[in-house]
């Protein structure tokens, strides 16, 4: 193990691992390095700082500005890919035959490189981008920016044949494998790497739900929008929506409301903390895309889990939830859930399902037998 070396192309800076892609990078160094696997971590930077806990997990890790600038967005690639090009990357890369792994589509810019031929590359699928571009559009109300994904998700589709130069293309959820693998071939289910070791969830009562997530991202803000006006408008039960940069739209039907709270710009901790502590973790969303790494943070430690299909189409986990789709029998089941403990069967069933398929050490070591 002491000569097994692995590139990591990462798209963003993976620490703090406060938002869905970047944890499961975060996870997948961290279970790598545990299993002994020298880590040499490439990372594209553009707003995240560097981060020292990173050298803690790697061999080695590097920084690349992220070029961006609107005459970008008049390239025939995407905009995400095209922003993600480095010489000095390649260079570095180009130094050594170690493996490679290319963290979304986002970082395959230098997939097709012929002087890589050859050369043992995987690539994580984080999404089918085209289709979660072109989810972002619908739920986008700024002109511009729905413009931006109709055109980004265009681009993305002719860029994904790059795909063919993997050896191996590790998708994030079950839905997403049979997407890739009536494509391309050498494709494998791979769970998100996530933040928790065991299925531990609190005993007792919690007296509030919560909705958390990143609140710039349109579809986030779309789903607290709907629990707000659609879901708890009258219910006797408190809601806490937890994340960042809500919209002017979303403060105002807060305000209006006496059963809900948001909180703003609260820290990965005290996100935990919340989830844990709820009685109810309420997870609506309206794009059928990937699989939503909030979903499995409440799943290991939260109590119940009510959320609509689209959260866990594709993935397997339906059975872990309370799974509805209109506002009244989502409101129902809430209801039901504040007065029974989250304890049994229920919890047996998800820590044989959970440990049994998202262990990330098993799935660290299923990714060292690909690099061989």
């Amino acid at each position: 193990m002491s000569d097994t070396h692995l590139h990591i192309v990462s798209f963003d800076v993976p620490s703090p691992p406060d938002y869905g892609g970047v944890i499961d990078v975060f996870y997948k160094v961290k279970a790598l390095a545990e299993i002994g696997v020298k880590v040499h971590l490439h990372c594209f930077q553009y707003g995240r700082p560097q981060a020292k806990d990173l050298e803690r997990l790697c061999a080695s890790v590097h920084y690349y500005p992220r070029r961006t600038g609107k005459h970008l967005l008049l390239n025939s690639l995407p905009y995400v890919v095209v922003t993600r090009r480095s010489d000095a990357l390649t260079t570095r890369l180009l130094k050594d035959d170690h493996p490679i792994l290319f963290e979304g589509l986002h970082s395959c810019y230098s997939l097709g490189d012929p002087r890589f031929q050859g050369r043992k590359r995987l690539v994580r699928a984080h999404n089918v981008e085209h289709d979660y571009y072109t989810a972002l559009a619908k739920a986008e109300g700024n002109a511009f920016r729905r413009t931006y994904f109709i055109n980004e998700a265009r681009k993305l589709l002719r860029f994904e044949p790059v795909l063919s130069e993997a050896d191996h293309v590790l998708a994030i959820s079950p839905k997403d494998e049979a997407y890739f693998a009536g494509h391309f071939g050498h494709v494998s289910h791979f769970p998100a790497f996530h933040a928790c070791d065991r299925v531990e969830v609190a005993g007792g009562l919690g007296d509030f739900a919560l909705y958390h997530g990143a609140l710039g991202v349109a579809e986030n803000d779309q789903a607290a929008l709907f629990l707000v006006q659609k879901v708890f408008q009258g219910m006797p039960v408190k809601l806490v929506i937890a994340g960042s940069h809500a919209s002017s739209e979303l403060k105002r039907e807060v305000a209006r409301s006496k059963n809900v709270e948001l909180r703003e710009n609260v820290g990965t901790t005290e996100i935990h903390r919340l989830v844990k502590q709820a009685q109810v973790n309420v997870l609506p969303t309206f794009q059928a895309t990937g699989i939503k790494l909030k979903l499995l943070l409440c799943l290991y430690t939260g109590r119940h889990v009510v959320c609509n299909s689209p959260m866990v189409e594709g993935t397997g986990l339906a059975d872990l939830c309370h799974v509805h789709d209109s506002p009244e029998a989502i409101r129902t089941s809430i209801l039901a859930c504040m007065g029974s403990p989250a304890n049994g069967q229920a919890i047996e069933l998800r820590a044989r399902v959970l440990e049994e398929r998202f262990s990330n050490r098993r799935n660290a070591e299923r990714i060292l037998g690909l690099m061989r």
